[in-house]
Formats: structure tokens, sequence, C-alpha cells
């Protein structure tokens, strides 16, 4: 909802015009105050500047995450536009601001003005999508407001960003801050009743967000805490408060040289902007530039904190962690903490531990390269991690289909460089696809771009092949394609037992879904390109011999729903798990073992059932790990076979003979090209990863195989 406030123009807003930034933003004391811009040099209201000359236009608006507008009677100047989706593949920003942006926008934030606490939304952030949620972002004990400045960029596409200021001479107690925060909750709650609100709390904003939480149980609250400050009373810093208390004003000058050491890594601060691609010489040179750059700046630090501010502030947190500590019961909300391994000023890894086990709702991620300002640090994007915990939602219950927000290219290259890379350069996929006239080419021109498409076919082992395919359709032809996969992949109860931000996260980032008729219908229905896999769980725990041995079930569970949309289905077949591991223990083996078989009985017993079924070979598969012994790599083979139109048969499809021999000519389809890829594959001159190594070490181009038919 556009808020209509008093906006004097006046030469404060020029804060210093000798030293300029790219930071703007708007701030609005909640309280009925003027509003207070922030900025360097002018204020952008929808890209231009204001100046003095506009005043006489009276009002601005706030058209959302602190984009204004003049108010002008009988004149439209400039229509806002705001997306509906976003662009697969979308450019989020993230890595283009850094520290230095952070200490820089501080130098200008900071100049005392008398006000209260307040509100402002960073220009950075831009239009979000419509209809998408409010998130508040509560700070440390900078109490700046600007600990998301790595982040404005992408999360303002989906969210409605307000930071909360609290001016460095303010000396508002923690029941007035909650108050002042809980005010707001409560006006966004009774304009949007049907949207949740994302509280993002940073060390004592992390308290903050827990005592909120706390005293309104009934509203629709998702926590982001990190490093939450409710530790603060077993701080490793604890035995050097009194001397700091005791230190004499000329010294103070040093304690936020110190304080900025143990609160972060600059190694990892100076190594946000720095793209991961390139070579170590080049990192290592850019880094060596960015590192003197950063230091000068954190002279304003102690402006940030003086020492009355450093003192008051210690007594801050005190309160705040005793008051949201002793109302953790109360708290409903959904929580997600983020959780440093070198954080230096708070033991974090243990506090995440205690909250996921006091909170009722609260799920941990662990990032153990990282120190206390983890915003502030290399690393993955906040929107990335909401993303892949599943906790974006725009309204009260989270679709999986209609929230997904696609990947974005820092995403792409992220996700394929740093977390699937090993896997992706050892197998050096080839992709094969059918023409309409039955030629097998090199690439995907085969499929089609245009949806609804439904790729049926053959699940490696541990779904091996996911990451190539995946990967190919969005390089090549910019396309989401998403996975229907097992619930338990959401549930969490799969995840690595470090939870650290792994690969079940970066599966749901990349578009998979739970396997559901509903998700399916949805999927099609918005002409989404979809991959399913009909032998699910159970061929991709095969047992020993089975390999590219399909396990379907007797039913023809999607041809009719796929006829229902016109959907176009394209069989195909991957192979290659065999050239990169043995499988040695499979289901029977591990039953077999005392203490091991305990546990798989016990991860069974809890899974989620997805096939009513009691029959066959895909009856509700058991869910385990089993034991692979890696190989030398071979290489991934796919085939995606001829295009199967259904568009103008829902009719005869309807009768489930006709269906069901659809379904067996799609079956059979996946067989022919398993068969002829593992015959193909033997004549591949590079299928070994020693032979595909020295080729690129000699030409440097893309590894050929085998020859065409």
């Amino acid at each position: 909802m556009a808020s209509v406030i008093n906006f004097p123009v006046s030469p404060s807003f020029v804060i210093n015009s000798q030293y300029k930034t790219s930071f703007r933003a708007r701030a609005q004391s909640v309280g009925g105050g003027d509003s207070t811009v922030l900025s360097s040099g002018s204020i952008a209201v929808n890209g231009a500047p204001v100046s003095r000359e506009k005043e006489k236009n009276g009002a601005l608006i706030d058209v959302g995450n602190g984009t204004l507008k003049p108010r002008v009677e009988k004149k439209k100047l400039v229509k806002n536009v705001i997306s509906e989706e976003l662009e697969v593949l979308w450019d989020d920003g993230y890595g283009t601001d850094s520290v230095k942006d952070y200490l820089d926008a501080a130098k200008e934030i900071i100049k005392p003005d008398g006000g209260p606490p307040r509100w402002f939304c960073p220009v950075d952030c831009g239009c979000p999508l419509k209809g998408s949620p409010t998130l508040l972002f509560l700070p440390g004990i900078d109490g700046l407001g600007l600990g998301l400045i790595l982040h404005h960029k992408p999360l303002g596409k989906a969210f409605e960003v307000r930071c909360l200021h609290i001016p460095v001479y303010d000396r508002t107690p923690f029941e007035g801050l909650v108050k002042f925060v809980e005010e707001t909750v409560r006006r966004e709650h009774a304009s949007s009743p049907e949207k949740p609100i994302y509280l993002v709390g940073d060390s004592f904003g992390g308290c903050l967000a827990l005592a909120v939480a706390a005293r309104n149980p009934t509203i629709d609250l998702i926590l982001i805490l990190s490093n939450p400050a409710t530790s603060f009373g077993r701080s490793q810093l604890q035995p050097l408060f009194p001397i700091l208390k005791a230190m004499p004003d000329e010294l103070h000058g040093a304690v936020p040289y110190l304080l900025s050491y143990v609160m972060g890594d600059p190694i990892k601060m100076a190594m946000v902007n720095i793209e991961n691609r390139l070579p170590p010489r080049i990192k290592l040179e850019q880094l060596s530039n960015n590192l003197p750059a950063l230091l000068p700046r954190l002279s304003v630090m102690s402006d940030i904190i003086p020492k009355d501010t450093l003192l008051w502030k210690l007594k801050l947190l005190k309160s705040a962690s005793a008051y949201a500590n002793s109302r953790l019961h109360a708290v409903k909300a959904e929580v997600l903490v983020l959780a440093s391994g070198k954080d230096n000023m708070l033991p974090s890894e243990d506090e995440a531990k205690r909250l996921n086990n006091s909170l009722q709702n609260c799920i941990v991620r662990n990032f153990k390269d990282n120190g206390h300002t983890l915003l502030l640090e290399e690393g993955i994007s906040l929107l990335t991690i909401i993303k892949g915990t599943c906790k974006y939602r725009r309204s009260r219950k989270l679709d999986s289909v209609a929230d997904f927000l696609p990947p974005s290219r820092q995403e792409f290259k992220y996700a394929f460089d740093q977390v699937v890379g090993l896997l992706r350069v050892a197998s050096s996929s080839v992709m094969l696809s059918t023409l309409e006239d039955g030629k097998i080419v090199k690439g995907l021109a085969g499929v089609p771009n245009e949806g609804p498409v439904l790729l049926v076919g053959y699940h490696m082992l541990l779904g091996f092949e996911l990451y190539s395919l995946v990967e190919e359709f969005l390089r090549e032809k910019n396309i989401m394609v998403h996975g229907i996969a097992h619930p338990e992949i959401f549930l969490g109860r799969l995840e690595n037992p470090s939870n650290e931000f792994g690969m079940t996260d970066w599966l749901k980032v990349m578009g998979a879904v739970p396997v559901a008729a509903r998700n399916l219908f949805k999927l099609l229905s918005t002409k989404s390109h979809v991959l399913l896999y009909p032998g699910g769980a159970r061929e991709a725990l095969h047992y020993k011999g089975e390999e590219y041995k399909l396990f379907w079930p007797e039913q023809q569970e999607f041809v009719r729903m796929a006829a229902r949309f016109g959907a176009t289905i394209v069989p195909f077949g991957a192979v290659g798990e065999d050239d990169i591991a043995d499988l040695v223990l499979d289901y029977k083996d591990l039953m077999s073992i005392p203490v091991i078989n305990d546990y798989v009985r016990e991860l069974a017993r809890d899974t989620v059932n997805i096939r009513d079924e009691t029959r066959g070979e895909v009856a509700n598969q058991a869910l385990f790990f089993p034991g692979l012994l890696p190989k030398v790599p071979g290489r991934f083979y796919y085939l995606f076979g001829k295009p199967i139109q259904t568009k103008g048969r829902e009719v005869s499809l309807k009768d489930k003979e006709n269906a069901n021999k659809l379904y067996l000519h799609i079956k059979s389809q996946v067989e022919r090209c398993l068969d002829y890829l593992l015959k193909k594959r033997e004549e591949d001159p590079y299928r070994n990863i020693i032979d595909r190594t020295a080729y690129r070490a000699v030409y440097g181009d893309e590894v050929p195989t085998f020859k065409l038919d």
C-alpha cells in the first residue's frame, strides 16, 4: 500500500558533497516525525534526482522499496512497472557491493540528527515482484541498518525491504525497540493479513526478532537469525568487557579496529566481489587490491561505535539476551538460524543447536568458514538461503510452484562451479536429442522449447544424472526444468548432519518440487518443462546388477495428466553411473549388518509414503545410502528420444487401454535410448577422463565423442 509522506527538501539532502557513494535511501520515523533522506548528493525518484525546484510538487508517494514519486494532480508522470515474475538466470546483483560500500554508506548515515529509531528503504532494492511480502531487517550492535547491503539487490526483487536504523547516540531501551518494531509488524499484518512478515535479525537484531515474535504468536512471522546474540552471556569476549569500561578515551580509537577483526573475517569480506572462476593468481591479485582499499575505511568504525555508545550497546545486548531467552517458549514463528563456525564473538554453532531444541519450529544452517558478520562476508546470497530452505512464500501456506523464484545467473554459476563442479568436470556429459524426423543430433535441439513438456526417463543411481541435465537445459536453452522429487528432500531428514547449506538445498533452488499430483497439475498448467522419473527411488537406489533396468509402476500415472494439458512427452535415457563408481553395499547388504540395519529400519519407518500400491517393485521403496567405491571417471551420456505429442488426444487417452498403450510405448522408448547409449559409448575414444584431459591440454576445445548415426 502506498503511503504519502511530507518530504521537506533541504540542504541536508547532501550529507557530504566531498565524499559521494552510490548508497541512497528514504528514511522514515514511524513515530510520526518528518522523513529524513540519506543520500550521496541527491535522492532518486524513479531514477531522477529531486532538486529544490520540485518542492512545489508537495508530498511524495512511497511506491515500494524506497522508490518515491511526486504526487501530481491531473498529470501522470511515470508509470511504475512491477513485474509479476522473474526471468530464468536473471541478474540478482549479488557480489556487486562489498564491505567497502558498507563503510562508505556508514560515513553518511551516522550524521547526528537527534532523531529516534526509524525505517529506511534502500533504493538499491528497486521494485519487488507483485505480491511480495515485507522483510524487516533488524541490525546488530552497529545499529546502522546497513548489514544487508550485499543482499539489497537480490532481496529487493522478492521482498518489500525495510531496514531499521538506530542512530549512534540514541538510547532507546530494549523494550522500547521491541514496541517500535512490534507496531510496524502489527500495521503490516493489518494491511496484508494473508502475507507472512519476515524479520531478519543480525546478532542483536536476532534477540529483537525473537522478542517481537514471542509477543505476537498469532501473526504469521518468519524469523531469519544470523548469529543471534541470545548467547551473549557465554561470549568469548566477556572477560574483556570490564577492561573496555576502564580504558582511557584516547585509547578507544583502537577498539573499533580490534572489534572489526573479532566480528568478521577481513579476507572473506574482501573476497565478496571477486569472481570464483578466475585463476588463483588473478584472484590473489584482486584480493591484494581489495584489502588495502578496505583497511583505511575502518576508521569510520570509531564514529559508528564511540565509547559511550559501545558501553550502552553492551548493556543493551545483556538485556536483549535475557529478555529473548526468557520468552523462547512463546515463539510460534518459523525460525531459520544461520550460524558461523568461526564466530570469535559468540558461540554461535552451540547456540544454534540450543535454539533448534528450544524453539517449536526451527531449522539451522551452519557456515563453518564464516565469522560473526556472516551477512557481510563472501558466501551465498541470503535470498538463495531463503529459497533453498523453503522459507520463501507469499501467502500463509507454501506453494512450491507459485512461490518458486527461478535461479539467478549468480546462483547458476555458484551451483555448477562450486557445488557440483567436480562431478561436472569428471563426467563431461554428452547430450543428444532426436529431431521430429528421427535424426539424432548433438545438443538439445530435439526437445521443444515451448511447454508444457514432460521429460520421462531413467533415474541413475543416487540421481547422478540430474545435475548435468538441469545445467544443460539452462545453459543451452535458458529453460528451467522442474524435477519431481521425493518429499523427504523437503522435510529435512535427508540433510547433512552438519546442517550446512548442501545438496538438498540446492536441488530446491534449482527447481525441484515435491512429488504430488497437484504440483504436476500446476506445472503443466503453467507450460513448464517437468522432469519425471516413474521408477523413482526404486531406480535411484537399485540393487547390485540392476543398472539401467526400469522399475516402473503398473499404473500409467502421468499419461492422462499430460494429455489433459496437451503436453509433449520426451522419453530419455542416461548412462554412466557404472563409469564413476561401483555399488558395493546395496539395501540387502546393509540389512545384514548389525546396528546399520536398525538405522535403515528407523529411516524407513519415518519415510513419507508417496504411492498407495502395496505390491510391485516400486511400492514405497525404503530410503538408504548405498556403499559406493569411486572409480576413475568415465563419462555421462544422455539421449532424448523423439517427442511424443498428446495435444488433441485427450479424449482417446481418457480410455485406460489407450493410455496404457502409450505408457508402454514411452517405456520402450526409454529402454531404446539406454540400449543405444550403452552400445555407442563403447565407440567413444574419450570415454576415459585421462584421454579427455589430454585432449583439453592440447586443443582446449570441447571434447568430442562417438560419431552419430
